[in-house]
């Protein structure tokens, strides 16, 4: 039996959707540095029962089809599509919390660090 280090990295690659990880979501937030990150594949790399094996390299149906919608012009023409070997980021959220109505609710928003120029 394995134990679980902090140090162990899963067996999945990391999501090749090209947007990612700028969707702002709370399993995506890590609220330590303020950036959202982009998520691992949905299936491990050694999984073969998915069809096709494309949940291999992605998170979600939506990420596989951003990927073809922007990468089907290299596919076709058989040129080669860089592989994302790193988890990429998005800086610049916070998490908002709203207590103002009957239930108190959490949303991540981006902050605009940009001075605005008259």
């Amino acid at each position: 039996m394995q134990k679980k280090g902090k140090n162990k990295m899963p067996n999945k690659h990391f999501c090749q959707g090209p947007y990612c990880h700028t969707k702002p979501t709370s399993d995506r937030f890590l609220k330590s540095r303020g950036v959202i990150r982009g998520r691992y594949a949905y299936a491990s790399i050694d999984q073969e029962r998915y069809y096709g094996g494309g949940d291999k390299y992605f998170c979600s149906q939506t990420c596989k089809f951003n990927w073809l919608e922007k990468n089907m012009d290299c596919v076709r023409a058989r040129t080669v599509v860089p592989f994302i070997t790193h988890r990429r980021e998005s800086q610049g959220y916070h998490k908002v919390t709203d207590d103002t109505g009957y239930r108190s609710y959490t949303t991540i928003e981006r902050i605009d660090n940009r001075n605005e120029i008259d």
